[in-house]
């Protein structure tokens, strides 16, 4: 399956022609778009209960990796004798990362085993635990070990909440309920710079700021049992008659013919799926999503996307911000971050308004050399404004404000370019992956995100360090352009 397929469904009456001839769509998944249902390209209020309350995990992976940036800078001297070192703090952020790895790798196959819904449950609680322990502890140590519980409960939400509402959404609208769960994760970063700004001045807010993550959590527990399972998972336990209920819902305007005729499409593509799992182990099914061709395809696709969406070195921002802001001489940086926060939030509204009608490919075609020209004039800008300082970031520094203005523009520049494609077309892969191997290629594809965003943020400020703040965003901007140029050919 080539890039191409994350191109834009067609209209009703063309969906044959274009599924063939512009889409390329894989040819497994054609009978499901010819089965077109009375009103499908509307949302009901059962989908969008559905989509909201899913998204809530889009809103705590938002929120506690967002959280972090204006905590690092409030901790002080909280978790020992002394305030936290550079190497402290890329350990207590890339614990996260680390923590979202193994979620993102244990993910798929649970919920192949266990189904979507309860995959989410269980990260709430891993949410709950991860953000009573930063908010209680009083070590380094312990700190890591909330972040690491913390990134657990994300790489679960960041797996599985796409996947799950991809299932339960009508075939036409799904790129744009899917995109919602990303406007949930920029929405949580939003309040978690807010609530940032709001205890940055209160003794011990830090711990309010980390601690606060448990509420959505626990507010999600509560509403999942109001909520039903995939109509996917349950064709393949065999309770089609609950499935058929389920699609009813779903295409409530369809008439009862084109409810069936969805769910025989489905229930047709769950028996393959699992013959396939039936006569195959674990490790063959591997086997096949590297070495069957239509599959490896789908998985380079998806593992590319996701490491671009992270080599880009987008989520320095979303850590580190409130860090660099205080370095350039913001006297409020957590605020000064809320800026980034909130452009990335409108930004991805705005690309959930266009995504279907522009095309997954073409707008991320469109949008990187917005991404490489914001990350080029903050390079340029963190040249001129360390000139005095050996081009290093020298704290308690009074540094030009005219270039640290410029700093905080390129910013903006390179997050609503991100915002609007690259930020959100990745987390469209499910709809790469065949059924039989779904639950493996979104794994992997989410556990190569998480690799690489383990990376990043591991690297960051000894990358600060070792090659100056402009060659590290220069840095950032070559890999960008490198990955702007895979994705036009």
């Amino acid at each position: 399956m080539s890039a191409e397929s994350y191109e834009k469904h067609a209209s009703n009456d063309e969906v044959e022609s274009k599924v063939k001839e512009d889409v390329k769509v894989d040819e497994r998944d054609i009978s499901e778009l010819e089965v077109i249902a009375s009103g499908e390209d509307k949302t009901t209020l059962f989908v969008w209960m559905l989509v909201l309350v899913s998204s809530i995990s889009g809103l705590l992976f938002g929120y506690d990796t967002g959280v972090i940036s204006g905590a690092l800078v409030t901790i002080g001297g909280d978790l020992g004798p002394a305030e936290l070192s550079s190497l402290q703090q890329e350990l207590i952020t890339s614990a996260t990362t680390l923590g979202a790895l193994f979620g993102g790798l244990v993910a798929g196959m649970l919920s192949d085993y266990s189904g979507r819904k309860p995959v989410l449950g269980i990260a709430d609680i891993i949410f709950i635990g991860g953000a009573l322990t930063q908010a209680v502890c009083h070590t380094v140590s312990a700190m890591i070990g909330g972040r690491f519980l913390i990134g657990v409960g994300v790489g679960l939400a960041a797996c599985i909440a796409p996947l799950y509402i991809q299932e339960l959404s009508p075939t036409r609208l799904r790129g744009r309920m899917v995109t919602l769960n990303v406007v949930a994760i920029t929405g949580g970063q939003v309040i978690a710079y807010g609530i940032g700004a709001a205890f940055a001045n209160v003794h011990g807010g830090w711990r309010w700021m980390v601690g606060l993550g448990c509420v959505p959590a626990a507010t999600q527990t509560v509403l999942l049992f109001f909520l039903p399972e995939s109509p996917r998972i349950l064709v393949r336990r065999g309770d089609e008659e609950a499935a058929m209920n389920i699609m009813r819902r779903i295409y409530a305007l369809a008439t009862e013919e084109e409810v069936v005729a969805k769910v025989k499409v489905l229930t047709e593509k769950v028996r393959e799926a699992k013959e396939i799992t039936e006569r195959t182990t674990l490790g063959q099914r591997v086997y096949s999503i590297f070495f069957v061709a239509v599959n490896r395809r789908a998985l380079i696709v998806g593992c590319g996307l996701q490491a671009f969406q992270q080599l880009c070195g987008f989520n320095t921002l979303i850590y580190y911000s409130a860090s660099l802001f205080k370095s350039i001489g913001f006297n409020n940086p957590t605020a000064v971050g809320l800026i980034i926060a909130a452009t990335n939030f409108l930004f991805t509204l705005v690309a959930l308004k266009y995504i279907d009608i522009i095309g997954r490919r073409k707008i991320m075609v469109w949008t990187s050399p917005g991404m490489i020209f914001g990350l080029t004039l903050a390079a340029i800008s963190f040249h001129f404004l360390t000139l005095r300082t050996n081009n290093r970031l020298v704290d308690g520094t009074k540094y030009p404000d005219s270039w640290s203005a410029l700093v905080l523009v390129s910013m903006i520049i390179f997050v609503a370019s991100y915002a609007t494609g690259l930020g959100n077309v990745p987390w469209q892969q499910g709809e790469l992956f065949s059924l039989e191997v779904r639950g493996i290629g979104t794994s992997l594809a989410t556990a190569t995100n998480w690799g690489a965003n383990l990376i990043i943020n591991s690297t960051y400020l000894s990358l600060m360090n070792a090659i100056t703040p402009s060659g590290a965003f220069g840095f950032y901007g070559g890999l960008c352009l490198l990955g702007w140029l895979t994705l036009k050919s």
